[in-house]
């Protein structure tokens, strides 16, 4: 999800009846107001949540939204979908239909899914280079060993990709249950580095995304990130 950045002479051309050659003057005179201040310059940047003001008149006022879900078994994570419900039709929030899903889950996987209409947060959490762990909680259709725990953190290898994954904290909890934390989102990666092992995956359950965790939030149930979990991200 790209970020909506422009300079603010093509702002003001594309959001009033002034043209691009008329922003020098309007600035001049402070006609223009960038989230409260004055603006000096055409080439300040506009961004998506920006709040512009031209003679009083307020041309742009997004605000930003930061959701959590707790995604139930059997639910879509998508904005729309013709034979399930999605992640977006359990949020109960105004700006709902602006929002996009951060991180996807499948279909019978549950749990932490994240919400935004903030493209730059959510690049952030996406990129490689963040090194954002995410925790699961799996069971497995077979025994666990102490053999996962060093397997996971040395790196399973995937052949059809030719990569070794990037080493991944096994925690076991019981005889079929575990929880794992890793830094990456390859496409069933979770499922993949037990296939090493011939054990079936019968239930995957995020609970946390960085420091971001679903405490005690209800299966369907969705709420508004507060603003230091908002931080954790920005300053991560």
């Amino acid at each position: 999800m790209k970020s909506k950045v422009s300079r603010l002479d093509r702002f003001i051309s594309q959001n009033s009846v002034f043209s691009l050659s008329d922003t020098r003057l309007l600035i001049a005179q402070k006609r223009i107001f960038l989230d409260g201040h004055a603006a000096y310059s055409i080439q300040q940047k506009v961004t998506e949540f920006t709040h512009v003001v031209l003679d009083g008149n307020c041309l742009k006022d997004n605000k930003p939204v930061y959701m959590m879900l707790n995604k139930p078994r059997g639910v879509v994570s998508a904005t729309k979908d013709l034979k399930h419900s999605t992640v977006v039709d359990l949020v109960r929030h105004p700006q709902k239909n602006e929002l996009h899903i951060v991180g996807r889950l499948d279909l019978n996987t549950t749990g932490l899914v994240l919400l935004t209409n903030d493209g730059a947060w959510s690049r952030k959490i996406s990129l490689p280079e963040t090194k954002l762990e995410k925790t699961y909680e799996v069971t497995l259709s077979k025994p666990l060993t102490d053999e996962y725990i060093v397997v996971f953190r040395e790196g399973v290898y995937f052949g059809y990709e030719n990569i070794t994954t990037q080493p991944a904290c096994l925690e076991i909890l019981s005889e079929y249950t575990a929880r794992l934390s890793l830094i990456e989102g390859k496409y069933h990666q979770v499922k993949r580095m037990f296939g090493f092992f011939q054990n079936e995956v019968l239930a995957l359950h995020r609970v946390s995304v960085g420091h971001i965790s679903l405490g005690g939030l209800e299966v369907g149930h969705c709420r508004q990130l507060t603003s230091s979990e908002v931080a954790i991200i920005q300053n991560h």
